[in-house]
């Protein structure tokens, strides 16, 4: 607790005030106490200090409690049956044992919060809609019943649509000026909004895919084809991946835009020194040119070559002095089977860091980080570090638990 006193005029708060056992092993129980300081605030912030020898105490002051260890749970945790040690269940958050010993939420999607079990949906794929947790997240955002969020019902004529690219956006209908078609990935009752004005498999409507070598009157120059311009087929333009960037109609599309460092995805668009045009990797939405691989960074990727000559390049910058799926070179991973440990590179060289909570106490790397720092009371917080294990002290979060020695007793806990 922290009050604030007067002394010679001048606030000061005494704070962190902390009796120390010396012996909690004793047979009393706590046989000695020692004052570790107080806090004074100064100009220059707050400092610990030893009290002067004479300074009065009185009232609150000579108040100080002795600390014990204590084998007794924290609000919240408990010892179940299936423990490996003692208070190691937090029942605010396990899943085996939600709100009490046995207790195992029902769902692949279920959390625990609060002691309770309550599903935790990702709203992208999965909505829970129908309010029971024993069959999970049973509803789907792309969905006319439910088209984003649970209730959400699109109208026959506006299907739910993901209009998102690189993240979901799942609305009904199309954007104005748009066509909804069907088709997408070869599947008839899967669709995707379409612009009609350009679209060379959809020009000016659904379905209407314009003759890459056009009507026949005319010649195509090299890299070009005949496509969709204001919904109508017939003007020649690009094949994707070149450009027309000395605006030379006899000569076509003369300029591979994949990999020119000088004209990366557009015409004129240069990369900076130390950076190369490569294709950066979207998903499912594809690939597209961008200026890559800064100092410090190896392209990591494979090469696609037509006639001897290099059309486009697929993959990313790496860095293989810490990526542990490039470490040290491309296409080297670092193991990832270790126990509680993330794989790491460390200088180009595979290494792991333990989870949270965890340690690598026996110095092997056979079984990861098998030390439970949070729980075990010889290893607890770290390495090594011991708790009183004939007064049974219970480590919880890390931490070996302690209580004023005066509630243990009245409590029949110890000391004894």
């Amino acid at each position: 607790m922290t009050r604030i006193d007067r002394l010679n005029g001048k606030a000061a708060a005494v704070g962190a005030v902390l009796l120390l056992c010396i012996s909690a092993a004793a047979p009393s129980g706590c046989s000695q106490s020692v004052r570790v300081g107080e806090e004074i605030p100064s100009d220059g912030g707050n400092v610990f200090v030893v009290p002067e020898a004479d300074a009065a105490v009185t009232g609150e002051e000579n108040d100080l409690r002795s600390y014990c260890p204590s084998n007794r749970c924290p609000p919240g945790h408990t010892t179940c049956p299936t423990s490996q040690f003692l208070c190691d269940v937090d029942l605010l958050t396990d899943l085996n044992n939600c709100g009490e010993c046995g207790n195992k939420c029902p769902s692949k999607n279920s959390m625990c919060a609060d002691g309770r079990c309550v599903l935790s949906c990702n709203s992208a794929t999965e909505l829970d809609c129908d309010g029971v947790p024993d069959n999970g997240c049973e509803a789907k955002p792309l969905s006319n019943d439910n088209c984003g969020y649970c209730g959400n019902k699109c109208p026959a004529d506006k299907p739910c649509i993901d209009r998102g690219l690189l993240t979901s956006d799942f609305q009904c209908g199309c954007k104005p000026g748009e066509l909804y078609c069907g088709g997408l990935f070869g599947n008839p009752d899967l669709g995707e909004c379409l612009e009609p004005s350009h679209d060379d498999k959809n020009c000016g409507a659904c379905g209407n895919a314009c003759p890459p070598e056009g009507d026949g009157t005319r010649e195509a120059q090299p890299n070009t084809y005949f496509g969709c311009f204001e919904s109508a087929c017939g003007k020649l333009k690009c094949k994707s991946g070149w450009g027309d960037c000395d605006l030379n109609p006899n000569n076509g599309c003369e300029t591979n835009l994949s990999n020119n460092d000088d004209n990366c995805g557009t015409c004129g668009n240069r990369c900076l020194d130390g950076m190369t045009c490569d294709l950066m990797a979207l998903g499912i939405a594809g690939a597209i040119p961008a200026c890559m691989c800064p100092k410090g960074t190896t392209f990591c990727g494979a090469t696609v070559t037509q006639g001897g000559v290099e059309v486009e390049r697929m993959g990313n910058c790496r860095d293989l002095t810490s990526d542990p799926d490039h470490c040290g070179a491309c296409g080297a991973p670092c193991p990832r089977d270790a126990p509680h440990a993330i794989a790491a590179c460390v200088h180009g060289s595979c290494d792991w860091s333990c989870n949270s909570g965890w340690g690598d106490c026996n110095g092997s790397r056979d079984d990861g980080c098998e030390t439970n720092l949070s729980s075990d009371p010889k290893n607890c917080g770290g390495c090594g570090v011991v708790c009183d294990g004939i007064a049974g002290q219970a480590c919880v979060n890390g931490q070996c638990m302690v209580e004023p020695c005066d509630e243990l007793r009245d409590a029949g806990g110890p000391p004894r």
